[in-house]
């Protein structure tokens, strides 16, 4: 695992661990804003999700990762392997929920789990009362357009999920990252990022969660940020002045804050 999925340790060898499990079309390095800020004090594991980054591309089987099961198994065989106790679990967007996923089955191995940017769904659900932020006619247009054209899809998205115009850093290197990303493997993966759902899972939440949400974010309503302050057990909210969906990325002092103050007393 340690090869295949390109972890990297570093930081202070006898702190808590954090692992950082990034979102789609990304790599590790979209945390390298605030690493260095917690490494003085925390052991430090990044990595790169299967068929993202430097990870082995040929791992990346459609049949097993068609959900997200086959990536909470790998996030757990790498605490296993580096036999990482009481890990503080840090994911954006969807690795947000791939974090959620591995401390419901593992509570033992995890002690605090932070979200940032989450949501257990994109999809509307109007006879349940949940607004996710898109239809399911939106997510299908979404995703054709990711299926007809990688790059078009990539150049138009990344500076709305930044939160920042075309050429602005963070729209530009996410712009990059996601043209970076195999065409085959983003299609296949972004339908499972974009169709998941699994409110269930956040409900029966086993760890106590910060939740990072920035108060204009085009991919993620309040609603859902408030949804899942009501709905999981031991969750806080903390909603960031920051626009996009992307606050590592564009507010990195305010996230590390955020964290720092939500881990001072562990």
């Amino acid at each position: 695992m340690i090869t295949r999925n390109n972890v990297v340790v570093s930081g202070a060898a006898g702190g808590r661990p954090l692992v950082f499990i990034h979102g789609f079309g990304c790599d590790q390095s979209m945390w390298r804003q605030i690493v260095p800020s917690l490494a003085e004090d925390f052991r430090i594991v990044t990595y790169d999700l299967t068929g993202m980054g430097q990870s082995d591309l040929s791992a990346y089987e459609p049949g097993r990762y068609a959900g997200l099961e086959a990536h909470t198994e790998d996030l757990l065989a790498i605490i296993d392997e580096l036999e990482l106790e009481k890990a503080v679990l840090i994911g954006h967007s969807i690795g947000a929920t791939i974090a959620l996923l591995a401390a419901n089955r593992a509570p033992e191995k995890i002690s605090r789990i932070v979200l940032v940017s989450p949501t257990p769904c994109f999809l509307n659900d109007g006879p349940h009362g949940y607004h996710g932020g898109f239809s399911q006619g939106d997510l299908e247009e979404l995703i054709s357009f990711l299926d007809e054209n990688h790059l078009g899809w990539s150049a138009q998205m990344a500076p709305t999920i930044a939160g920042q115009p075309a050429g602005a850093p963070a729209a530009d290197e996410l712009t990059q990252s996601f043209c970076r990303t195999d065409p085959a493997i983003a299609r296949h993966f972004g339908r499972v990022t974009f169709f998941a759902d699994e409110r269930p899972a956040f409900e029966r939440a086993a760890c106590p969660a910060l939740i990072l949400h920035c108060d204009d974010d085009a991919l993620v309503p309040m609603q859902v940020a408030e949804w899942m302050r009501d709905r999981m057990p031991g969750a806080t909210l903390k909603v960031l002045k920051a626009t996009g969906h992307c606050p590592h990325m564009t507010v990195p002092s305010d996230v590390v804050a955020a964290i720092r103050g939500y881990l001072k007393d562990i």
